[in-house]
């Protein structure tokens, strides 16, 4: 993608943040998300097929610097020189939904959290993929990645609900610990 294409994706990612800020995502048109990002019909569809594919690709951007192998000290957290295991794993996932707490917020609100939650699963899943020893091995697989997947999904959501106010490191212990598995 040459600069031209990362400005005005940049554009229509800060033009789609600001209106998460003030409307539920099912209330936000495409033509609302042109306006502010001042780009075109065309050049917003040469990027995206969808307001959906817009929000995937926002999903991604906030979660695969998660799975990245090369992690640096940022604002609010630093996890660069972390053992990288499942609790620092789901802590530092944790801190990327509060710094992002403005999007995931408008995400969360109203028919969108359906889709919001489908792709944060989705990557849950990965992450639990990463760790195969989190699997109790007298536990069907896909049972125990559904429990896990699941439980972790809507103990985001309550937290959430609940202004984040809990810090990650909290909320990440007590899952495991809710979790009953042996994590190491």
């Amino acid at each position: 993608m040459d600069r031209r294409q990362q400005k005005t994706r940049k554009a229509i990612f800060e033009a789609f943040n600001r209106l998460l800020e003030e409307k539920h995502f099912n209330n936000i048109t495409v033509q609302e998300i042109l306006n502010e990002a001042n780009v075109g019909r065309s050049t917003f569809y040469a990027h995206f097929d969808t307001k959906d594919a817009l929000l995937k690709e926002m999903c991604t951007d906030i979660f695969d610097h998660i799975f990245s192998h090369e992690l640096h000290s940022e604002t609010s957290h630093d996890f660069s020189s972390s053992d990288h295991g499942l609790q620092e794993k789901i802590t530092h996932l944790l801190y990327h939904l509060k710094d992002n707490k403005g999007n995931v917020l408008g995400v969360l609100s109203g028919e969108s959290s359906e889709l919001f939650m489908r792709y944060f699963k989705e990557y849950l899943r990965t992450l639990f993929d990463q760790y195969p020893n989190c699997i109790k091995e007298d536990v069907p697989r896909e049972f125990a990645m559904n429990h896990l997947v699941g439980s972790l999904a809507e103990a985001v959501k309550w937290w959430i609900e609940e202004k984040m106010v809990m810090p990650p490191e909290e909320i990440a212990a007590y899952y495991l610990t809710m979790t009953g598995y042996k994590m190491v």
